[in-house]
């Protein structure tokens, strides 16, 4: 199939070392870039680790640990305003 594409210079240039190294024409280079990095790779699981204690006292959510900060930060302030209403 033919067909008309514009290529930027330094996408011009890489093709042209690699085909230099290669020994291949200029097509041959390119349907081999193309090729290769449209081509399929299998995934790779993400490697997990084990679970861990992280020495949280019952009761406390370690996926909401932004809520907790903010009732640590409520329960400061309104300790603070006691205070100065004495």
């Amino acid at each position: 199939m033919r067909t008309t594409l514009t290529l930027e210079p330094d996408v011009v240039k890489l093709l042209h070392d690699e085909q230099y190294r290669t020994k291949k024409t200029f097509k041959e280079v390119l349907n081999s870039a193309v090729r290769s990095s449209l081509r399929r790779r299998p995934t790779k699981r993400p490697k997990l680790l084990p679970p861990r204690a992280m020495g949280l006292r019952t009761g406390i959510d370690p996926r909401d640990l932004a809520g907790l900060a903010d009732e640590l930060e409520a329960e400061s302030y309104l300790r603070t305003a006691a205070r100065r209403c004495r």
